[in-house]
């Protein structure tokens, strides 16, 4: 049986998909191969041997140390894309919020005790804002996420530009027509009345909403940051806040420093909080998972190279190494000083790592195994 260690709760029309003739999937579980894990923070743990593969049934992987995994050659997947459906609609709400004061006119609305009608007459001007059709939106990010909300958005009548230095050829197909390019983060920070950001949080992307680039904006912008609080310094935007410069700020990733504020709307971390959503992260998390442990292929992993190819031969080696000269050489010859066969390979790297796989025409023995594993550079061998 292979053992899968499950951290948090994971939606059970992805569970359901381990054979249970064949896979083991539990929170007590030991020795296990491969863990998912939505939320938890993994950066404290120590990994068993057998562990193979985390999934994170979720886009951001900032609870799991991918260094430190990919020196112990376990691969970390993501599921990117399969939350960005209700994601988007969250933005799209976000962008609501963040014109009419909705949420304070529910609370004032809330608090009266009588001739209600009346009062609601009187004093609904309080709350109101300003229409999002006509305006210019500035999409910072134009992964899975951002696309999408730029297209909607589009849709809705808003002016909208979009920068992303990393967008792949495939996100830019799936862009509307109607979304504009921008030259750079500054054309948007200077230009748009509602700027939303759709980027993971990276050394360079921290702090990237602090004093210098909110004082290139627009006066009354009003900041939409669905992706990771420390992409926003809080006491900058606090600071912007209060002299006027920003309208507001709707935040996903409610802290200390933003709940309470005048000016700030803390959502309590929805993004991906749907029904949808966690069933999609589930169902992508358990089939990427299915396949490497089987055949070794890997798709959507942060640390390692995407590879993959059709099983022909008796025995698959998975190699994981690190990503320097003749590494394929080395591994090639070893395999052929010990009479073994090579009928199909393929080989991808990522950064600093890499990854071979091999069908071998026989049974491969565990020491062949290990005269692989002594070379230089070789991170770990598994046998499929």
């Amino acid at each position: 049986m292979t053992n899968i260690k499950l951290l948090n709760k994971i939606a059970p029309c992805g569970t359901d998909i381990f054979a249970k003739d064949r896979y083991n999937v539990a929170t007590d579980v030991e020795n296990a191969e491969a863990i998912m894990v939505r939320s938890a923070s993994m950066h404290e743990m120590t990994f068993e041997p057998s562990l193979q593969a985390i999934a994170r049934a979720g886009a951001g992987v900032n609870n799991i140390p991918l260094d430190k995994c990919a020196d112990e050659g376990i691969v970390v997947f993501n599921t990117p894309g399969a939350n960005a459906n209700g994601v988007k609609e969250l933005a799209l709400a976000a962008l609501l919020l963040a014109s009419r004061d909705i949420v304070g006119g529910i609370k004032w609305a809330n608090s009266l005790e009588a001739d209600v009608a009346k009062s609601v007459e009187k004093g609904k001007s309080s709350f109101a804002g300003c229409e999002i059709k006509g305006k210019k939106l500035g999409v910072i990010g134009l992964g899975a996420i951002g696309g999408l909300v730029a297209n909607a958005a589009a849709d809705l009548g808003m002016n909208v530009v979009g920068c992303d230095p990393f967008m792949t050829v495939s996100a830019a197909w799936k862009l509307s027509r109607d979304v504009h390019s921008a030259a750079s983060y500054e054309e948007i920070f200077k230009t748009c009345d509602y700027i939303t950001l759709h980027v993971p949080s990276t050394p360079d992307t921290k702090n990237m909403i602090n004093a210098e680039t909110l004082n290139m904006m627009k006066d009354g912008v009003r900041i939409i940051n669905l992706s990771r609080a420390d992409l926003v310094n809080a006491e900058d935007i606090k600071a912007a806040i209060e002299d006027g410069k920003v309208k507001s700020y709707v935040t996903d990733f409610p802290t200390e420093a933003t709940i309470n504020c005048p000016g700030i709307i803390t959502i309590p971390h929805l993004g991906a909080s749907t029904a949808e959503s966690e069933d999609n992260c589930a169902v992508m998390a358990a089939n990427q998972l299915i396949d490497y442990l089987e055949n070794g292929n890997i798709t959507n992993s942060v640390n390692f190279p995407a590879v993959s190819m059709p099983r022909n031969g008796m025995a698959r080696l998975v190699v994981l190494h690190k990503n320097q000269p003749e590494m394929i050489a080395k591994i090639t010859s070893v395999l052929s000083a010990d009479g073994v066969n090579i009928e199909n390979m393929a080989s991808r790297s990522k950064g600093n790592y890499a990854c071979a796989l091999l069908d071998c025409a026989q049974a491969v023995t565990a020491e062949q195994v290990a005269d692989i594993a002594a070379v230089e550079g070789i991170i770990r061998v598994l046998v499929k």
